[in-house]
């Protein structure tokens, strides 16, 4: 803790000693104000540190910022250009309406942790006031599991949607066959109904024939034998 607090205040003292040529004129007054600690996973990709400031007694003008880092060897200066290309290890954005000053910290390693410290001052300003520096962020970047590449993940979701489709064309051919072979029951079974009535009814035909045949035998003999007995009669009349 005392090696940190003896790097703020060499910083503190560098921040001084570099913002205290941006100026002429008094009676201004610039506070700075940053989160004490951030702990990020490398995996992240990067990281923003913010910085908030306020003025008072000020002239209205954009303020000078820096950025510094102190870390376990060496102190650097950062983005005393400003940093804003995208391709920079750091880019600087400022939102001045917002009294927002922020550090991104691109392509992180744990190498980037340190203690990260933003100066502002107001350019036109002697006042010792006008130059301010934050007591300092500690960027602790720890080295996270690393996730699937994003080949692997495109793979991954390549796979997962021919499984979809596979699935879904499984599930069909198992309901087309399922309709299938319920057609084909309820079919057999109409076939089977209309055997069945066909042979009820070819036996209820026999039966009938049958009945019809007993019938007409039955009806005739009795005529038969009457015409007999009325010819045997007959005769035995005429005979003298």
């Amino acid at each position: 803790m005392e090696a940190v607090d003896a790097a703020r205040a060499l910083l503190g003292l560098e921040v001084g000693l570099l913002l205290c040529c941006v100026g002429a004129a008094g009676g201004c007054t610039v506070s700075v104000s940053q989160p004490p600690v951030l702990e990020v996973d490398d995996a992240q990709g990067a990281v923003t540190v913010p910085c908030s400031f306020s003025t008072v007694g000020c002239p209205p003008e954009p303020l000078s910022s820096l950025w510094f880092r102190y870390g376990a060897h060496r102190t650097e200066t950062l983005c005393v250009d400003g940093c804003t290309s995208e391709a920079d290890k750091f880019t600087v954005r400022k939102a001045l309406a917002e009294n927002q000053v922020s550090l991104t910290v691109n392509r992180l390693t744990p190498n980037d942790s340190a203690i990260y410290i933003c100066g502002l001052a107001s350019p036109s300003s002697e006042d010792p006031r006008a130059k301010e520096a934050g007591a300092g962020t500690v960027l602790v970047v720890v080295r996270g599991a690393r996730g699937p590449g994003k080949g692997l993940r495109g793979l991954l979701a390549a796979l997962l949607a021919l499984l979809s489709v596979y699935v879904v064309v499984v599930l069909g051919i198992f309901v087309i066959l399922a309709r299938s072979k319920f057609n084909t029951l309820r079919n057999k079974e109409k076939e089977d109904s209309q055997k069945k009535k066909s042979a009820r009814r070819i036996f209820r035909e026999i039966a009938q024939e049958l009945y019809n045949k007993r019938h007409v035998g039955t009806s005739h003999q009795p005529e038969k034998d009457n015409t007999y007995e009325n010819r045997t009669a007959l005769d035995n009349y005429e005979r003298p």
